[in-house]
């Protein structure tokens, strides 16, 4: 008779192994594991023996995984996935008894503007966790993926991996921000103005990192952009437009109130519509997950009701 490999096996283990899968690292899987680097390595031996495989080979950047490793980890990840799903979803959902940390990532716009309000709606249900409001980075989708960050939010991804689910939440529009006494006149901004024009745009992580959103637009146009200044901070940008005579093309979900010394344009965009997404990401097995749904919603709430403001003003 073939080894029983299911009943023989301490299932604590399989948490282990994937971690170290994730990893491939000791030190680090011991820190998210809450053990001592000994205690993950007896594990890595019982595992090698219950398995009769190597799974990880050390080399000089970590460990490298065995062709068997990868073939188990990408068969179990979602039967585990389905088991988190079942369980976490198996309660009735009180935010009230949340406790430890939650680590909400959102794109540049929106953690400068409704960090504040998104912290204050959160505390007020759930009085016992800490909140964390961080920069969408280049590390935001993997964190995603390890449980490190519970909810993403950014616009869309064209490389994001199959584990992350995408939620839209709003269809956002582009406007534009210059110094109240800029010498551009009227309230609208034309592709064709751009041309003596210098910009001041964002640095958003997987989503713009290395060409601005507003470039690839003038570029269709046949206008080639004078970026000036970039930054992944909207407050820098904001300071060195009211400044200067440079112009910030921004989302309209930018909170508008804390922009009284700049003034708004809209932008035609010559018989072009520009809708981009602000999307939600979470992990797959989060589907079901109350917590995630419940923060979704309110950072979906806040911004809609802005956005709702900006259209009736």
């Amino acid at each position: 008779m073939a080894k029983d490999l299911f009943s023989t096996l301490d299932l604590n283990l399989l948490r282990t192994f994937m971690i170290l899968h994730q990893e491939r690292n000791m030190r680090r899987s011991a820190e998210r594991l809450f053990v001592s680097q000994p205690a993950v390595s007896k594990a890595l031996q019982r595992l090698r023996d219950h398995f009769e495989d190597e799974l990880f080979v050390k080399t000089h950047h970590g460990l490298r995984a065995t062709e068997y490793a990868n073939e188990l980890a990408e068969n179990l990840a979602p039967l585990l996935n389905e088991i988190s799903s079942t369980l976490n979803g198996s309660k009735d959902f009180d935010p009230q008894e949340l406790n430890g940390t939650l680590k909400i990532a959102l794109a540049p716009f929106i953690l400068s503007s409704y960090a504040s309000e998104i912290f204050k709606a959160i505390r007020a249900k759930a009085p016992n966790v800490q909140i964390q409001l961080q920069n969408w980075s280049r590390t935001t989708m993997e964190e995603i993926i390890k449980d490190e960050v519970v909810l993403g939010v950014n616009y869309e991804i064209s490389h994001s991996p199959k584990e992350l689910l995408t939620k839209v939440i709003v269809q956002d529009a582009f406007c534009a921000y210059v110094r109240k006494d800029h010498p551009l006149k009227g309230g609208r901004l034309q592709i064709t103005d751009c041309e003596n024009l210098e910009f001041a745009t964002i640095i958003a992580a997987d989503w713009n990192s290395n060409v601005s959103f507003t470039e690839k637009i003038m570029k269709v146009k046949g206008v080639e952009p004078r970026i000036g200044f970039r930054s992944e901070l909207p407050s820098a940008i904001v300071d060195v437009v009211a400044n200067s005579d440079m112009v910030f093309p921004a989302s309209k979900t930018l909170n508008a109130e804390k922009l009284s010394h700049l003034r708004r344009l809209d932008i035609d965009y010559d018989g072009m519509v520009i809708e981009p997404t602000l999307n939600a990401y979470y992990h797959h097995k989060n589907r079901s997950n109350e917590t995630v749904h419940w923060l979704r919603n309110i950072v979906t709430k806040i911004i809609k009701n802005h956005l709702d403001s900006v259209a009736h003003h």
